[in-house]
């Protein structure tokens, strides 16, 4: 008898498959990948803005909400299915981003203003935009306009462990945090702000 306990190519996170296939049927990530300038040269270029959004989220999903965690994901073969760079007939996958990449993604300091000319943060958001499909989302889960919307605004407090910029001790809350307001209508997401909480919650 032979133990080996080396486990080969598994996961934990195979429902990521389902979902992804959904989210390629309601083209949410590939909506949202287009509220993105990308001024990388696409010659020297591995992982599109789609790719890196669509990773990113999967892993949100999967509970994974920390950027490092890529660094181990983006071997998940789980995810490299759903993210289309692993199928049944070549078993070698690739590898997905990593969490420096992710990041120049997610993060760009306002100090850099020309992102054209940036070394490593050359994928700009457009916040309007962004703001606007999420609208478009919630309007497109209707088959006719409905008579009437409830909207519910709600605040709550996002913890930090940390020096992070902005985040100020909230009494209210009891700790330090930030203070996001989301606007919610049914269970449609249409508005998420990162606010610093040295204000009042309930303004």
């Amino acid at each position: 008898m032979i133990a080996d306990f080396s486990g080969g190519q598994i996961t934990s996170n195979a429902g990521i498959i389902l979902l992804a296939e959904l989210d390629r049927k309601l083209q949410i990530t590939s909506e949202f990948a287009k509220c993105f300038q990308d001024h990388r040269d696409s010659a020297y270029t591995n992982y599109s803005v789609y790719k890196l959004l669509a990773q990113r989220v999967y892993g949100i999903i999967l509970g994974y909400e920390d950027v490092n965690d890529h660094d181990k994901l983006r071997y998940d073969p789980a995810l490299t299915i759903a993210l289309g760079k692993l199928d049944f007939i070549n078993s070698t996958p690739d590898i997905l981003a990593g969490k420096s990449i992710i990041n120049r993604l997610e993060y760009c300091p306002e100090t850099i203003l020309n992102q054209k000319q940036s070394r490593y943060h050359r994928i700009e958001p457009d916040p309007k935009v962004i703001e606007k499909a999420f609208v478009e989302i919630f309007l497109a889960s209707y088959k006719k306009p409905p008579r009437e919307i409830v909207i519910d605004m709600d605040v709550t407090d996002d913890q930090v462990h940390g020096n992070q910029e902005g985040a100020f001790f909230n009494p209210y809350y009891k700790g330090v945090c930030y203070a996001p307001l989301y606007i919610f209508c049914g269970h449609h997401l249409l508005v998420a702000k990162l606010r610093s909480s040295n204000v009042d919650t309930a303004a």
